[in-house]
């Protein structure tokens, strides 16, 4: 499969009329090559030509982390008093318009950019976004195992194993890290837990606030398992919701189920979005949905292709992403309801089963 990817990447440079690929930290390394570069300061980078033989330049200490393949690129360790820059630079040679990884760190690039004074820049993700976009059996299998850890999490949350009254934010985002990890999960991306007032706040850092009765408790959590990520939000109240919250929910249950519908090979991502944002605007809550319906998942929580209003882009087979409408009321209480899915010919598969209804936390 690597050797596919690094075919399709070639044919995708040639297309775009660019000279060369240029992989640093980040997922499109591990993605193409099977190597995850360690954040540091030494540089790590693959050169790969559109016209010739791909080069993964790395610090020699870590050159023994990398498992060779030699008929997709070579290796080239650098010694501690060697300019990597310099070494890059040389394997660029006259190619001049060039793609770069989008999380590539600034001090190599502008180093780069000088020693390239006339070279032509681009993120990385015009070559590889749509790409690592449509995923292969494998990585769709993977995506499931790790959205039915997230599931086992969620469903004893739903169904109050995790109690919530009377505990802090933090350590019900601390339990639910903590479940993750038994289920498989090599590390945690996030644990979400935001009540009352917080639960109005879509990315709330889990806090000293216990929770008490009478209160939204959105969580939205995800991990790591075999490489590829999680991503799931339920809201539970604590105690019987009082309509006014219960008529949120019910507009909002129906806008993520609708937008879930609407998914089908074909149709551009930002009317997936519409579809959500139509049913909470009619519904009366309009300005309280304040950010997309989804994003792409794979070996990031976040990336290609991004359900929101302007992407034009028609989704495909093979797609993962998120369906996350919410509600959130300043000041008050929020709610937010996300499964993964996968695109497939006939439609969306869910990657989550836990119900989606209204959970009621004694």
């Amino acid at each position: 499969m690597t050797q596919a990817r690094f075919r399709r990447v070639r044919q995708r440079l040639g297309e775009l009329d660019i000279d060369a690929l240029l992989l640093s930290v980040g997922a499109d390394l591990p993605w193409l090559t099977g190597y995850t570069a360690m954040p540091l300061e030494r540089l790590t980078m693959l050169v790969l030509p559109a016209d010739g033989d791909a080069t993964l330049v790395v610090p020699r200490l870590e050159a023994p982390r990398v498992t060779p393949h030699p008929d997709l690129f070579g290796i080239r360790p650098w010694d501690e008093t060697e300019d990597p820059v310099a070494i890059v630079a040389e394997l660029v040679g006259r190619r001049r318009s060039l793609a770069i990884s989008n999380r590539a760190w600034a001090a190599p690039l502008l180093a780069l950019q000088a020693s390239l004074p006339d070279a032509k820049w681009q993120p990385a993700s015009v070559v590889t976004g749509a790409l690592r976009a449509v995923k292969d059996v494998d990585e769709i299998t993977a995506l499931r195992d790790a959205a039915a850890a997230a599931d086992r999490v969620a469903t004893a949350l739903v169904e109050g194993e995790i109690e919530l009254v009377g505990r802090t934010e933090a350590a019900v985002s601390r339990e639910i890290s903590d479940r993750l990890i038994e289920q498989g999960n090599e590390h945690v991306n996030f644990a979400i837990v935001g009540s009352g007032p917080n639960a109005a706040s879509p990315h709330h850092d889990a806090s000293e606030r216990v929770i008490g009765r009478g209160e939204s408790v959105v969580c939205d959590f995800g991990g790591t398992m075999n490489g590829y990520c999680s991503d799931i939000t339920r809201t539970v109240f604590t105690g019987e919701p009082p309509a006014e919250f219960r008529d949120l929910y019910t507009v909002l249950e129906r806008a993520q189920a609708e937008a879930v519908g609407a998914v089908c090979p074909g149709i551009a991502a930002e009317d997936i979005d519409g579809v959500a944002r139509r049913i909470i605007t009619e519904g009366g809550y309009g300005a309280n949905f304040v950010h997309r319906t989804g994003h792409g998942i794979g070996l990031e929580e976040h990336e290609d292709p991004f359900i929101v209003a302007g992407n034009c882009e028609r989704v495909t087979a093979g797609n993962a992403f998120s369906i996350e409408p919410g509600i959130y009321i300043e000041g008050k209480w929020g709610a937010r309801i996300e499964d993964i899915v996968v695109v497939t010919d006939y439609g969306a598969d869910s990657l989550n089963t836990v119900d989606r209804s209204l959970y009621w936390a004694s």
